[in-house]
């Protein structure tokens, strides 16, 4: 499973110190009110539903950043199945430290694990098949790094970060452009100008488009809201020459039938858009 580096920490401690601020602002005054003085004590945080846990360095980069010397002893690593009641993880320290994190960190557990959860599910549906869960852009704003982080932790893959790092011709390029070949064209004339050498995508919306992207020598096609007698035909046409992508419309009751009709890759938006948090809970003990 995917790892980060230190590149990705200088970016999640940006993420995770704004969320700090967010929260605790200019102190815990319930805290401060009821414990003026360094104090003790244990807590563990509890799974309260079943589901794929991710997310748990970063709820310790949490409660490392309020207070390096809080001890959080991670019990369950991410990727793992977590059931309900189960302790993920025992913290020692001062009890105000540990209050001051507590929300913050069990926000970006439930987030990250909803995402691991959801993914996981649809993985579950296509085993057997070639093909591989992609996430897409569909992402809450700044969260991005954490969410596909998530989706690889679910055992999905990273379609591309940004705008940046692959080229994706669509439709509005499409448009704009005067047509999917023109757009290719222009696509292929810049990577080759600038050096850049990124994959080249194309969205094709019929058969004839495939066609076109395929003519033009681009490396993958998505098949974008297309049936699955469409799917089928476009595998079909493309099958040993081009990586065939497919997003739009799916869902855990057809993804398996897509899958099994022999394309690469399936991009799914909601399993970050719309994935239930997994409810965590933190107790004193």
């Amino acid at each position: 499973m995917k790892r980060f580096n230190d590149k990705d920490w200088k970016e999640i401690d940006k993420i995770i110190d704004t969320a700090l601020t967010e929260d605790i602002g200019s102190g815990d005054i319930t805290t401060e009110a009821i414990f003026n003085k360094y104090k003790s004590t244990s807590a563990v945080i509890i799974a309260k539903e079943d589901g794929i846990l991710a997310g748990i360095d970063v709820a310790e980069r949490v409660f490392n950043k309020v207070d390096p010397d809080v001890n959080f002893k991670i019990l369950v690593p991410d990727s793992e199945n977590i059931c309900r009641g189960l302790h993920v993880v025992r913290i020692n320290g001062d009890v105000r430290s540990i209050l001051k994190a507590e929300r913050t960190a069990l926000n970006f557990l439930g987030r990250m694990s909803g995402i691991a959860t959801l993914t996981y599910e649809f993985v579950k549906r296509i085993k057997g098949t070639k093909a591989k869960i992609l996430d897409t852009r569909k992402t809450s704003p700044v969260l991005r790094i954490l969410e596909k982080y998530a989706v690889n932790a679910g055992g999905g893959y990273s379609h591309r970060m940004g705008l940046y790092d692959m080229f994706l011709i669509k439709d509005n390029h499409i448009e704009a452009a005067g047509g999917l070949d023109k757009a290719i064209k222009r696509v292929i004339e810049f990577r080759k100008e600038k050096r850049k050498n990124f994959k080249i995508e194309a969205e094709a919306e019929n058969i004839e488009q495939v066609g076109t992207a395929l003519s033009e020598g681009v490396d993958r096609i998505m098949l974008d809201n297309m049936n699955l007698r469409m799917v089928k035909k476009a595998v079909e046409i493309a099958k040993g020459k081009i990586e065939i992508e497919v997003s739009g419309n799916v869902n855990l009751n057809n993804v398996s039938e897509i899958a099994s009709s022999g394309v690469d890759y399936i991009s799914i938006g909601s399993i970050t858009h719309s994935a239930k948090i997994i409810d965590f809970s933190l107790a004193i003990i």
